[in-house]
């Protein structure tokens, strides 16, 4: 295998998380291998920001930077990670399974003319030494083994799922790569850029989401969870209904038309648990419901359940941890 190339995504001067946990992964992968690890920034005046994956394990650093990059569209973006495949060849490319990665993916897929699997959340060689990713599919009723034909493989990987652990004693090279790009080569002109999240913790990143669902009973009851939530440093999330009652934007949505989301720490307040919902989050690592409704269906996914009136058991939640985090 002649490398695995990592597609790396940044916020804010910040790399995402699920970029760390793509290199990881591709560590891993590339140490049964014997293969190189790359990874691949893209933007205008990043080569700063890049020196940070010299604590990753990361072989070599491709830094693509231009002015027209300095904003995402997929037009340029996919043009020039096609021609850095072109150069460096790799027979795997990695990227997390964030709105950045399934716009992206797709279209360098279809400009490569190779296979794609979306939002994995395992990856492991067969016998065969044929790299397999396992995906959820019919909003979480199965899981499929995905095997794909062809070079370079393109997997994206669901956030929150693998480890991100740096590594250090491995000699990394950056290496400048000429961008031949042209405004002409964008049909997308960015007129502007608006981060409606703030300092908010986002959704597909938080170790920790407090969700509210139809028994919140309205948008103003909402405060109660931001509460917990500031305690916790958590997300807030919302069910489908309470998104549709206009309670919460669409942003803040979990579940099979809103987000996907792996934390370690789901607390679901309020919601019934439909299908639907429970096929964004149902891969948490610890769930834990509060309904009043002792038959609500989120009490048979959930680790710990709670029977009670939510506007009771939610301050007496957060004015406990305020009591342990003083200790």
């Amino acid at each position: 295998m002649s490398g695995i190339l990592i597609i790396a995504e940044y916020k804010n001067n910040n790399f995402k998380k699920v970029t760390f946990e793509a290199v990881t992964c591709g560590r891993q992968l590339a140490k049964e291998l014997n293969a190189d690890l790359l990874v691949a920034v893209l933007g205008d005046k990043i080569a700063d920001l890049s020196q940070e994956f010299a604590d990753w394990g990361v072989n070599k650093i491709i830094l693509a930077e231009n002015e027209l990059l300095k904003n995402y569209t997929s037009d340029g973006y996919a043009k020039i990670l096609s021609d850095i495949v072109g150069k460096y060849k790799p027979d795997l490319i990695l990227l997390g399974a964030t709105a950045f990665g399934r716009d992206i993916a797709p279209k360098l897929a279809a400009k490569l003319n190779v296979g794609i699997a979306n939002d994995c959340i395992a990856l492991k060689f067969d016998e065969n030494k044929n790299l397999v990713g396992t995906r959820p599919m019919y909003a979480g009723k199965i899981l499929a083994d995905i095997v794909i034909e062809g070079m370079p493989k393109i997997f994206t990987i669901r956030q929150n799922v693998f480890p991100a652990e740096k590594m250090s004693g491995i000699s990394s090279t950056m290496e400048n790569f000429e961008v031949k790009l042209f405004q002409e080569d964008i049909h997308t002109k960015i007129k502007e850029v608006i981060d409606s999240l703030g300092n908010k913790i986002e959704l597909t990143e938080a170790d920790i989401i407090v969700s509210g669902g139809r028994g919140m009973k309205g948008p103003e009851n909402f405060k109660i969870l931001d509460e917990l939530a500031d305690v916790l440093k958590a997300a807030v999330g919302a069910s489908r209904a309470a998104v549709d009652a206009g309670w919460k934007l669409h942003e803040s949505q979990v579940g099979q038309t809103g987000k996907t989301v792996s934390p370690k720490l789901y607390i679901a307040c309020g919601i019934s648990g439909s299908i639907q919902h429970l096929a964004g989050m149902s891969s948490s690592k610890c769930i834990v419901a509060i309904n009043k409704d002792p038959e609500a269906p989120i009490f048979k996914l959930a680790d710990y359940g709670i029977v009670g009136d939510l506007f009771e058991i939610v301050p007496l939640l957060t004015a406990e941890f305020k009591k342990a985090k003083s200790r």
